[in-house]
């Protein structure tokens, strides 16, 4: 920690400047080896409050940032650097200025004796309870170095999962979006000349044509009031969504969704599997370490299964009784783990579904667009086929009476 001091020499002059050390009497020691007489020490201030909750809104920590964090003190502890070097030169290199405003709040709190773990729980926003709960589980056991290497290697896997997850989303959405969008100016400003055109031909017009007039233009002359009721009706559900009830209902909608239904749940078993081998390894007791993976695994409906999972450890039951239970484990993860239970290997077994579940979404993210695009094509064809067939048979009717 810095120190700013004021001072007197051997002479009576007044002397200034800044002396780092763990305590404020190690630096009055420090000042007086120096031929100094203190006046006063004052600890220098950390970075102010509201400077560092302005450099989070504006620049954020991304995941892939953490996952760089983690891997490169991962390797640097296995160098046998020291912890504090270590932070020192992830400092150094970090291009992140929030980031490393949290770096070197740690490395102080680290030189005025707080441990690793619980620097890190003063940013909760940062470093989730998981990853505070296994460094302090590593401090206590004495591998530091091996539970940072799981924590790297399990943030690498997580961000990569919801990287395929917004993969596997972005084509259907981008194509949705766009029709979307093309969709309401057509109808709004384009069909509206069409259909001034078909009126002055004089022609019987059929009904799904004036159906299709009619909601031109009132499109044409209500776009607006329209455009804030769909922007407003989004904005209802993504906030519906954000609030208890709403996240727990979208949930069971994401794993009960046609084609993206079973993609989901592979990502949360890949995801609990992984997360709960790597607190197991890591010396975390089996009921804090399910209460913790539950927290991570991103769906409620899989965290209530889970949570029910440390319920049933505590009163002396099996995983696999819960899961034998729940519709939505599939029936070879509650017999793997049975095996893992009865055999005492259920941290090779979590791992070898974790490799299994992970590998299936890299199938499914590879195939999903594969498997969406007839969906989405038919579609886009049927909304086109209308608005060609109530267009373009009045027109045609037209040009057989002129022939």
């Amino acid at each position: 920690m810095i120190f700013i001091f004021k001072a007197k020499d051997s002479l009576g002059k007044n002397k200034t400047g800044e002396v780092e050390a763990i305590s404020k009497e190690i630096a009055v020691q420090v000042i007086q080896s120096k031929g100094l007489i203190p006046v006063s020490v004052i600890g220098k201030d950390k970075i102010p409050a509201f400077i560092r909750d302005l450099k989070r809104i504006w620049e954020g920590i991304s995941p892939k940032e953490l996952v760089i964090l983690f891997r490169q003190l991962a390797i640097l502890i296995e160098a046998k650097v020291p912890i504090i070097p270590s932070l020192q030169a992830l400092e150094e290199q970090a291009q992140n200025q929030y980031l490393k405003l949290v770096i070197r709040e740690i490395e102080e709190d680290i030189k005025d004796g707080m441990s690793l773990s619980e620097s890190m729980g003063k940013h909760p926003l940062i470093f989730d309870r998981l990853t505070v709960n296994m460094i302090s589980a590593g401090e206590i056991s004495g591998n530091l170095q091996k539970v940072i290497n799981y924590i790297a290697d399990n943030k690498e896997k997580n961000y990569q999962w919801n990287s395929k997850v917004k993969s596997a989303l972005f084509y259907p959405a981008f194509v949705i979006g766009a029709s979307f969008i093309i969709g309401f100016i057509v109808i709004s400003f384009i069909l509206p000349n069409l259909s001034a055109v078909i009126k002055d031909m004089g022609v019987a017009i059929p009904w799904y044509t004036e159906l299709l007039m009619a909601i031109g233009n009132f499109m044409n002359s209500y776009w607006w009031a329209v455009l804030i009721a769909i922007l407003g009706v989004i904005g209802m559900l993504l906030y519906y969504i954000k609030t208890d009830e709403g996240e727990k209902e979208w949930d069971q909608i994401k794993i009960k969704l046609p084609v993206f239904g079973n993609f989901f749940k592979n990502v949360y078993i890949a995801r609990f599997t992984d997360n709960f081998a790597v607190l197991i390894d890591g010396g975390i007791p089996m009921v804090n370490a399910l209460q913790e993976v539950s927290k991570v695994v991103g769906n409620s409906v899989f965290e209530r299964i889970i949570l029910l999972c440390a319920e049933e450890v505590k009163r002396g039951g099996n995983i696999s009784n819960v899961f034998d239970r729940a519709v939505e484990m599939p029936p070879i993860i509650s017999r793997m783990i049975k095996i893992g239970e009865e055999t005492g290997k259920l941290t090779e077994i979590l791992r070898k579904l974790s490799i299994f579940y992970g590998q299936e979404v890299d199938v499914m993210t590879r195939n999903i667009s594969v498997m969406i695009e007839p969906i989405l094509i038919s579609i886009l064809g049927i909304g086109v086929a209308i608005m060609v067939f109530a267009v373009l048979m009045p027109i045609y009717d037209v040009a057989n009476k002129i022939q």
